[in-house]
């Protein structure tokens, strides 16, 4: 994973910080590894197409489109959950360029994610969908900086508090805003080389038994 952290940065800032992100190494990739994109006999086309802006929409607009498209689910979308694989297959598939579906409902997401001050309902976060089918590259979201929201929330989801003690100190006495994702990298080679299969970007091969390659 690749994972920045930004001090003083909204939600709206890292939206724009994931996309400028990728667009930058889709850029770099194009223009310094022409030979092995023509190896793997990648659609080039498509990747100098990849600009600003992405389009941005809402879960709630996310959700209106996989209702519609609830008839070509294998597991149906339940409203107010999370996205599965093809879901998500099926929001990028309506676009060229990389899509970012923002403000889940705060119920589905991580408890240090912010809530939205607009609608609490909703968190301050963010999911970049690969186009191609290749699904979440990006995951991130504004931190919850303020300490007695943040113990509120662990309580809520009945954690134990001892366990985020290191967590809760950094913002006991005070912190600021900001806000982070992690993207990863294995994903995205395997999107900007066409690579329809994750194991084939993973450069330390996982397997059941071995310690060694």
């Amino acid at each position: 994973m690749v994972e920045p952290e930004v001090a003083y940065m909204d939600h709206d800032g890292n939206m724009d910080l994931a996309e400028d992100f990728l667009v930058e190494i889709v850029a770099r990739t194009v223009e310094r590894s022409q030979n092995e994109l023509a190896v793997l006999e990648r659609d080039v086309d498509k990747l100098r197409a990849v600009q600003k802006p992405f389009p941005r929409i809402s879960y709630e607009e996310a959700s209106k489109i996989l209702l519609a498209k609830q008839a070509e689910f294998d597991v149906p979308f339940e409203p107010g959950g999370d996205f599965g694989a093809e879901h998500e297959t099926a929001l990028s598939s309506g676009y060229d360029l990389p899509v970012i579906v923002h403000r889940y409902p705060a119920a589905v997401k991580a408890f240090y994610m912010k809530n939205d001050p607009a609608d609490p309902t909703k968190a301050l976060c963010l999911d970049v969908l690969a186009p191609e089918g290749y699904g979440e590259i990006v995951g991130g979201g504004q931190r919850e900086d303020d300490y007695d929201t943040l113990v509120a929330k662990i309580d809520r989801h009945e954690l134990p508090r001892e366990a985020f003690a290191w967590y809760l100190d950094v913002r006991r006495y005070g912190s600021i805003p900001h806000a982070g994702f992690g993207m990863g990298v294995e994903r995205v080679c395997a999107w900007i080389c066409g690579v329809r299969h994750l194991r084939e970007t993973i450069p330390f091969p996982r397997t059941l038994g071995r310690l060694y390659p």
